[in-house]
């Protein structure tokens, strides 16, 4: 990639992002564009609970002004660098919350490398001793500029050692600080249910009761006597879901046929017009349907025609959570695939439909989806090999030659390989998290959560093949991939003579998916487009409802891993990039902040268990960088800097293998120490017997809930049939 295609690329992002900003800032300040950019203050739920921020009063109160609500401002981003962790942790939770370090920790290691990197590496590399001129733009302030076996390669030694242990001190130091405020959370929410709640999956069938929920009450009754409370049994509830939509569906019709008598004037004032014959008669007949149907889901709610639709799973309830942890820590039954236990999840987070797979069928689940995720990557390849294709103009021009028509135009050729290459692999990046998510929701998982965490996990490993390493040998090593797989021992030395010739493409891509990503991120212009469509179609007249979505924490994490793990690899090689990384950073954290607080709902807390995976992508990255500067060692006549620099990595993996010991099952389990503190802090404040009460009725499945209360978030909804007591 020329210099002038690096330009370009760069001022297309930057012109783009601060046009789309610009668009922003006034478009959030009218009133008819609030059910967008402020959703959460809209939202009746969220506006009991969520903090008071001047600003959102600000804008409307001056909306009645002239020309003030259409000039653009910047005070969306002084404010999101005013709040505090504390006020994120309060009104949105932990999970939300390591986003925000997620950021703060990438501008504080890219800052730092930054520093080391165009003080001590850019000069070194400048006058490294070669001084021919390639292609690649950043190849003079790179590492390939110095000479093989020149004695300047100890300077990247030592700032590779120093920049892996930079690196592992701020993890250590997060996991630390995170697992404290985990515990912290921990304690704040000690009422929720899922502290004295145990999943119990694969219940045996009693034959002499013909039931399943006497088998859990005897279980439970005969071996934690003392501890036991309740159970609450789940049931197959396909038919009452079919009977439900039906009853939307008729109910929906009801209304549109009711709201045909109300004609608006110009005036806004209704005029009530007396309906036709034909559709009174409509109207009478559907409700009569839906009566049916009501008393059908009414009886389907009877004690006597749920027990024929048990499923061997139970919600088991504790009079403490010391009870609970130890049940769901211990193994319950001789065979193991009876009996099965496991942490419950908040109610709000449980996956109900999961929960009717059978056990023995999630390593099928599972594998299935393995499967289609690798099916999804490998076609991916063809999208990323067209997109190096078009980067790699003077390969292009050889393989397609009408391409050579694009120098006739000045300035084009530049836009094409500089720009349209990184928007073009940006565009198919981006319903990837949402592919990876449906997969992960046929995986089996009890949670929500559960299933983002595994998309994160597809999603991640799925850039680093494709977007990472494919974009590496698509662009670098094409006429040489069946040699990388023939000959595995020379993968260090392929990847950095790769990863050395790649440094532009990155620059391009890290400006796209920051400057650009970022700034369509926050301006919402499919919601804008969709609400448009909405207010001039069926929408017209109606009052418009918030547009209130989840924190898709399964396309952020591994975006901004993939990331953090570029300039990782790149700190060492080209550190020309890592100043591109801190702008992305610094947009990113103000964008996320003003997106947590005003956009996206907060629908479950898991405490933080997203941060072990951050901290496993990190580490990842860093792993990378010294494989890769291990080859480039070794391309560069410098065997002893390559050897010396294996020591870093087993103590690199020496440290990951002590987080796992330390830290991880602090975020998979509460401790047996914390649930009798937290216990005991209950029994000074007379909560025990509350907190257990309201635990036995909060996992009430949908089919026991009253028909009035079937919306999504109604987990506390008191149950028709209750659950069993001891």
């Amino acid at each position: 990639m020329n210099p002038e295609s690096l330009i370009a690329s760069a001022a297309i992002n930057i012109g783009l992002a601060f046009f789309i900003l610009t668009l922003f800032s006034v478009l959030k300040k009218q009133p008819s564009n609030a059910p967008i950019y402020y959703p959460c203050r809209l939202s009746e739920s969220h506006r009991q609970s969520h903090r008071h921020i001047p600003d959102f009063d600000d804008n409307y109160a001056s909306s009645s002004v002239g020309f003030r609500r259409f000039l653009p401002s910047v005070t969306w981003i002084s404010r999101a660098f005013r709040v505090s962790e504390d006020e994120i942790l309060r009104s949105n939770g932990l999970d939300a919350l390591i986003i925000i370090r997620l950021f703060k920790l990438g501008i504080k290691f890219f800052v730092v490398c930054s520093l080391v990197g165009l003080a001590v590496l850019v000069p070194v590399n400048y006058n490294g001793g070669l001084t021919a001129m390639s292609n690649h733009t950043l190849d003079s302030f790179s590492i390939s500029n110095i000479s093989p076996g020149s004695n300047w390669l100890w300077v990247h030694f030592s700032c590779l050692w120093f920049i892996s242990l930079y690196g592992v001190y701020l993890l250590h130091k997060e996991y630390k600080e995170i697992l404290a405020k985990r515990i912290q959370q921990l304690l704040n929410i000690r009422h929720q249910p899922n502290q004295f709640s145990v999943l119990v999956r694969e219940i045996p069938f009693c034959s002499e009761h013909k039931s399943r929920g006497c088998c859990v009450n005897k279980f439970f009754s005969k071996h934690y006597p003392y501890v036991y409370h309740s159970y609450q049994i789940l049931y197959d509830g396909k038919e009452f879901k079919e009977l439900m939509n039906q009853a939307k569906s008729i109910e929906k019709k009801i209304e549109d046929l009711r709201k045909r008598f109300v004609v608006k004037k110009h005036n806004k004032t209704p005029l009530l017009l007396n309906p036709s014959h034909e559709d009174s008669e409509k109207i009478l007949v559907y409700e009569e349907n839906l009566e049916e149907l009501h008393h059908k889901i009414h009886q389907l709610q009877c004690e006597d025609m749920l027990h024929e639709k048990e499923l061997p799973v139970a919600f088991v309830t504790f009079k403490s959570r010391l009870g609970a942890a130890l049940v769901a820590h211990s193994q319950q039954h001789s065979n193991p695939l009876l009996w099965i236990t496991d942490d419950a999840p908040e109610p709000r987070d449980v996956s109900w439909r999961n929960l009717a797979i059978p056990v023995r069928v999630l390593p099928l689940c599972n594998f299935g989806v393995i499967v289609a995720a690798s099916l999804l990557t490998i076609f991916f390849a063809i999208p990323v090999t067209a997109v190096q294709g078009i980067a790699k103009f003077e390969k292009l021009k050889k393989w397609f030659p009408p391409a050579m028509a694009l120098q006739l135009i000045p300035g084009l050729s530049s836009v094409i390989t500089g720009y349209l290459p990184s928007a073009v692999l940006k565009l198919f990046i981006y319903i990837v998290p949402f592919a990876m998510l449906g997969l992960a929701k046929l995986s089996g998982c009890i949670s929500k959560s559960r299933e983002e965490i595994k998309a994160c996990n597809m999603v991640f490993y799925f850039l680093v093949g494709n977007v990472f390493f494919w974009s590496l040998l698509s662009g670098s090593l094409l006429d040489e991939i069946g040699e990388s797989f023939t000959h595995p021992k020379d993968f260090p030395s392929r990847l950095a003579r790769a990863v050395s010739a790649q440094a532009d493409f990155f620059v391009t891509y890290i400006l796209t998916d920051g400057l650009s990503g970022f700034s369509l991120e926050i301006l919402q212009p499919g919601l804008l487009c969709w609400d448009a469509i909405r207010s001039c179609t069926y929408g017209r007249g109606k009052e418009k409802t918030p547009y209130l979505y989840s924190l898709p924490y399964f396309r952020i994490i591994p975006l901004v891993s993939l990331s953090v793990l570029i300039g990782t690899v790149y700190a060492v090689v080209a550190p020309l990039l890592l100043p591109f990384l801190i702008v992305y950073f610094l947009l990113g954290y103000a964008v996320f902040i003003n997106q947590i607080d005003d956009v996206y709902e907060t629908i479950y807390e898991t405490c933080g268990q997203y941060w072990p995976y951050i901290h496993h992508y990190i580490l990842v990255a860093i792993i990378l960088m010294q494989i890769t500067m291990i080859g480039l060692f070794g391309l560069k006549s410098k065997p002893a800097a390559s050897i010396s620099t294996i020591p870093l990595l087993v103590l690199t993996l020496m440290f990951n293998a002590y987080c796992k010991m330390r830290f991880l099952p602090a975020f998979h389990l509460l401790s047996i120490q914390n649930a009798k503190e937290f216990d005991e802090l209950d029994e000074k404040c007379n909560q025990v017997e509350f907190n257990y009460e309201n635990a036995s009725t909060a996992y009430c499945p949908p089919c026991l809930r009253p028909l009035n209360c079937m919306e999504p978030g109604s987990s506390h909804t008191p149950p028709l049939t209750t659950s069993s007591s001891f």
